[in-house]
């Protein structure tokens, strides 16, 4: 006799049985997994690894790789969550693979990796996707920014540093760098957590630069007052890129800001200056441009209070530009969208909860999340092109949640979309945007505008 449930709203019971048919909630992931399969996700990743498995029993690795890539953007949290598709049999013929892997498995995947490995096998891979970006005419702006991983135990590389919500708990300390304008994560890396912010910025932006293909230009490189700092700033004066850093306020800064005499209004509360400093250890003049803002009840004033200068806050960019501060304000306004990739990278794809005692794992698996963002980034530019970025949860309730069940037609595995959630006419487009996806073609560039440190 079948269990039946009543309601919470009516009277009409419902009767409890089952299927013996493949079921699925991610049929919307049909689309996703097209895209991967017209770009040659499967090669590139099969390339790349550098290992070879011997045993005829062993789960190859590009599919343990894919089953954590899937995971994470089917909202797993932990590597024990990545077991959730194990028994999803409509999603393993999507994929094609015939065994998932348990979490022992993917866990295992990632503590294969070394420093060394890390290179061989990621390299790779960001220049295959960076392969599908076009370069705006003007150059991308590229955003630097660090964040704050909490972590519980005492594992390889966690410890006490700047940890605003936990103050004196282990962290890491990852450093990122974002092409705002795709957006893509052009770079990462996964550090200690009592490294300060500009720490190896340097080194860490030279080789985020070799990873852009031939004739690309950054228009600008971005970042907060954690990057201020002389080193990073000559390094970016040496590659003749143009820079805007929020500056530190020094008392030498304060006091400049507080003897500017000509201010351009903006408007009634807003108003703009600029002065050049040549600070302690500084080779060199630097120009600074300064935004000085009314204190209003009602609104939160940005910026810093000065003694001298009551009534006014005060925010404060270093920069090699020329242009005029209105423009240079505005134009860094646009870095918040970093601190969003940032939120989403955390809270939509977990990029801060998989976490071992291994510290390489450990980064592995913070650039496979990364990975799977850029992924998803390119995925929107192929199939909804002027429709905007969306943010992963939201393609992940909007898109790939579609329940489905996996049938046969003849020889033919069968894939039936519930019309309840939008069905076939909802993801048909999707995949004839992918299937008929042309090559990009990047604009012409003039020569003589790409600066010599992306030109060899």
């Amino acid at each position: 006799m079948h269990p039946v449930v009543t309601p919470l709203f009516g009277k009409a019971k419902v009767k409890l049985t089952q299927t013996p048919r493949a079921v699925t909630p991610f049929g919307g992931l049909t689309s996703f997994i097209a895209f991967l399969e017209q770009r040659g996700f499967a090669q590139q990743v099969q390339t790349h690894l550098p290992w070879q498995l011997t045993s005829p029993n062993a789960i190859p690795l590009a599919h343990t790789f894919t089953a954590f890539v899937i995971g994470v953007l089917t909202g797993a949290r932990r590597f024990a969550h990545t077991e959730l598709a194990r028994s999803d049999r409509a999603l393993h013929a999507l994929l094609g693979v015939t065994r998932w892997p348990g979490a022992d498995t993917v866990r295992g995947l990632f503590h294969r990796f070394t420093q060394g490995t890390i290179q061989s096998f990621w390299r790779p891979l960001w220049t295959w996707s960076l392969g599908m970006l076009i370069c705006p005419v003007g150059g991308f702006s590229l955003d630097l920014d660090s964040t704050v991983f909490q972590r519980a135990g005492r594992q390889q590389g966690a410890a006490k540093g700047y940890n605003p919500r936990r103050p004196g708990r282990n962290s890491h300390h990852p450093l990122l760098a974002v092409l705002a304008e795709a957006p893509f994560v052009l770079h990462g890396w996964l550090r200690s957590g009592n490294t300060g912010a500009a720490k190896g910025a340097a080194a860490f932006l030279a080789e985020a630069l070799a990873l852009l293909p031939g004739g690309w230009k950054i228009r600008c490189v971005r970042a907060d007052s954690g990057f201020f700092e002389d080193a990073l700033l000559t390094f970016l004066e040496r590659r003749s890129l143009a820079y805007l850093v929020v500056a530190r306020m020094t008392p030498q800064l304060k006091r400049k800001a507080a003897a500017i005499s000509h201010w351009q209004a903006v408007d009634a509360h807003y108003a703009v200056g600029e002065f050049t400093a040549q600070l302690l250890g500084w080779p060199t003049q630097r120009r600074f441009v300064v935004v000085r803002e009314t204190i209003r009840e009602g609104k939160a004033a940005v910026g810093r209070k000065l003694i001298d200068v009551p009534g006014y806050t005060f925010r404060i960019w270093v920069t090699n530009r020329t242009d005029e501060p209105p423009g240079l304000w505005r134009d860094y306004n646009g870095r918040a969208t970093i601190e969003q990739r940032i939120e989403e990278l955390k809270n939509d794809l977990a990029a801060d909860d998989f976490c071992t005692q291994n510290f390489w794992a450990t980064e592995a698996a913070f650039l496979a999340v990364l990975f799977t963002f850029n992924l998803l980034s390119l995925y929107q530019q192929t199939v909804t092109p002027n429709a905007g970025y969306h943010q992963p949860a939201t393609l992940r309730a909007t898109v790939f949640l579609c329940g489905a069940i996996l049938g046969r037609s003849g020889r033919q595995a069968v894939l039936h979309l519930s019309a309840a959630w939008g069905g076939l006419d909802k993801h048909k487009p999707l995949l004839e945007a992918i299937f008929h996806w042309p090559e990009p073609t990047p604009p012409k560039l003039d020569s003589t505008t790409i600066p010599s440190a992306l030109t060899g």
